[in-house]
């Protein structure tokens, strides 16, 4: 087969893989949820080490590092996820009682009911990874936990958060 061939076929494939993930709308959420991990540890470690050194070196703990890294990245994960996950859902101008850019009343609405979804999903998380680590390792009851968690969270905001519009 010549270059050219392998290139189509390559094409085929991404193509392909990109028209799954958009018909598999909970593979999208995770992706967006990795992205969070991601700015999550980063502005954690950032925080930490370099912005709040001298306020947490103290108590050794991340206090206000942790809350700016869980804030930003639900931050981060909302806008993907309005932008990308739901955005066949996100109200369009439209449907807006006014013309022009969308209203920030609607976007303070729709992050109020994402963190609070997100709050509920981490709460989750704890508690079941406290529950199930008296029967298993404590990083697998994590990972049972985080899985639960997730479904909670995309449920929550797939019913509403970004839930269905009225036709």
């Amino acid at each position: 087969m010549s270059g050219a061939g392998k290139a189509t076929a390559l094409q085929r494939a991404v193509l392909w893989a990109l028209g799954l993930l958009e018909r598999y709308r909970y593979i999208k959420f995770g992706i967006v949820g990795a992205s969070g991990t991601v700015v999550n540890l980063t502005m954690l470690h950032i925080g930490h080490e370099y912005i709040f050194n001298h306020i947490e070196a103290a108590y050794n703990k991340p206090y206000i590092s942790l809350a700016v890294a869980i804030s930003l990245a639900t931050l981060n994960n909302f806008t993907w996820n309005r932008l990308w996950t739901w955005s066949d859902r996100v109200k369009t101008l439209e449907q807006e009682e006014s013309p022009g850019p969308v209203s920030l009343r609607l976007l303070a609405t729709e992050f109020g009911q994402y963190a609070t979804a997100s709050a509920f999903g981490s709460g989750l998380q704890y508690v079941l990874t406290l529950l199930l680590s008296g029967s298993m390792d404590y990083r697998v009851a994590n990972i049972i936990a985080i899985l639960a968690a997730s479904v909670s969270n995309f449920l929550a905001n797939d019913r509403w958060t970004f839930k269905r519009h009225k036709e």
